[in-house]
């Protein structure tokens, strides 16, 4: 896969699947890589032009330690279409993926057209929680969270039906760099864009997930209910909803996106 070089010197992994095509980006949540969206790409790339990558500190992207924040990381995706040369695409990020399309909605909306919010929230309570995780990540890695964060990410009845896809995320958050959580993480912590996002005017879908234990779908209703032109959609799935609910997660989006 292709790499780009960012502002502040760091170099990012993506994929361009090219061609005459409406552009869809792609962002992803914290502690995962660019394939978190595979299952999505058979539909997405006959349909679009898809630019999916790697965040800072994630999947084959270098690292900058330290803490970083949403103006950075919504940049980094900016700074990637400029490399590209595409002046306008579509929006599609789940989780953190979702926290930077906001960013991207209320500081870049003139990049975007329609914009996909999936599972994701405006604000990530509570601070003392997100520390301690922090803490614990940089003190003895991701391996102790990983147990928890399934059960998050996943229901019980995915677990146990779909082995091999629960695997996968496994891989991608036991080879996330430590640092690369952490700062990313902070970003989180120090996340508020409940007021904000009301300035967004680009068409919003919001999808939730109705068992998500991370960003439950409260939360999502709450995007929606502050951004004008938003439709909601509440998928029978938890976290990764794109992968516990494929085929409806995939048409809805290119629903969206079409209509």
């Amino acid at each position: 896969m292709a790499r780009f070089t960012t502002s502040d010197g760091l170099s990012l992994r993506y994929e361009d699947t090219g061609g005459a095509k409406p552009v869809l980006l792609l962002s992803n949540s914290l502690g995962t890589s660019l394939e978190m969206w595979d299952a999505q790409m058979p539909a997405f790339s006959s349909l679009y032009r898809v630019v999916r990558y790697d965040k800072r500190g994630h999947g084959q992207s270098e690292l900058k330690v330290g803490p970083t924040g949403f103006a950075r990381l919504t940049r980094d995706a900016i700074e990637l279409l400029d490399h590209l040369a595409i002046a306008r695409a579509h929006w599609c990020g789940l989780s953190m993926g979702g926290m930077s399309g906001m960013w991207a909605g209320t500081h870049y909306a003139g990049r975007f057209d329609r914009i996909v919010l999936c599972n994701t929230a405006a604000a990530m309570p509570t601070v003392e929680m997100w520390n301690q995780r922090i803490a614990i990540v940089k003190s003895q890695g991701l391996r102790p969270l990983i147990p928890t964060i399934v059960d998050r990410w996943f229901t019980k009845r995915f677990q146990e039906a779909d082995k091999p896809a629960v695997a996968r995320i496994v891989g991608m958050l036991e080879t996330t760099p430590p640092e690369g959580y952490a700062a990313c993480s902070a970003a989180i912590r120090d996340m508020d864009q409940h007021e904000a996002i009301r300035s967004i005017t680009n068409p919003v879908l919001v999808i939730s997930g109705s068992h998500d234990g991370s960003t439950p779908p409260e939360r999502g209703r709450a995007i929606a209910a502050a951004i004008a032109k938003s439709r909601y959609v509440e998928l029978d799935a938890a976290h990764l909803s794109n992968i516990e609910q494929e085929k409806s997660f995939t048409a809805a989006v290119t629903d969206f996106l079409n209509s």
